[in-house]
């Protein structure tokens, strides 16, 4: 059972995650792989509104892709956003990244390999994921300016979509974790973190909302 304390922070660290930014037209739409086939409808609703002429899809597999796309994450996303509409013509694929850090320097060497001139990226991922995405692709590639993106979901919108809360709440957590840590490995720029939402991270690990974290220590 959630509490209402639990399900109050874990709200605050949902919107945290999310950058809150306007889609504008960009050079490029990149969809970064996951489970998530909201990630590849949202990327091709962009391209479809004229907010970029070319998409890369981006990702392989994990534990949690691998029975349900075995042909690939990012060759998955490809087939749903051709179905949406979008041409494979304007549709790269990049099938070997494996985690955000590769996700992004995978799709820039994708990018290079096709000649494209990149100016600027919509980064499209799952809601909780925006503003790791965000910290890590200005870390790996900061000549270029950065809009986020991601599927118009509300925090309990999107746990009837997973159909698991305190699964959600373990992504948030180990997710703002990484937030956290990353920056002192040089995996994504450092992110200011407001107090209470430190304080919600805090209460739910106390909690045992923990299973999403990593083996290395954050101290405040």
């Amino acid at each position: 059972m959630i509490s209402e304390q639990a399900r109050a922070d874990a709200r605050r660290i949902w919107d945290y995650h999310q950058m809150h930014h306007e889609p504008r037209p960009c050079s490029v739409a990149i969809g970064l792989g996951s489970h998530d086939l909201g990630v590849a409808t949202t990327t091709a609703n962009l391209y479809l509104s004229g907010l970029a002429p070319l998409v890369v899809f981006t990702g392989a597999n994990s534990p949690t892709t691998r029975e349900r796309m075995p042909r690939g994450e990012a060759v998955h996303y490809k087939e749903h956003a051709v179905e949406l509409g979008v041409p494979e013509s304007a549709i790269i694929v990049e099938p070997k990244a494996t985690n955000t850090g590769e996700n992004i320097r995978f799709s820039r060497a994708a990018l290079d390999e096709a000649g494209a001139v990149v100016e600027s990226i919509l980064l499209v991922a799952k809601p909780y994921e925006e503003r790791r995405a965000y910290a890590t692709a200005r870390q790996l590639w900061p000549e270029v300016d950065v809009t986020c993106a991601s599927s118009p979901m509300t925090y309990e919108e999107y746990v009837d979509s997973i159909g698991d809360e305190h699964l959600v709440i373990d992504m948030l957590v180990g997710a703002l974790q990484r937030l956290m840590i990353y920056p002192k490995q040089g995996f994504m720029i450092e992110q200011a973190v407001p107090s209470d939402v430190i304080e919600s991270f805090e209460r739910l690990c106390h909690d045992g909302f923990t299973s999403r974290l990593t083996n290395a220590a954050w101290h405040r």
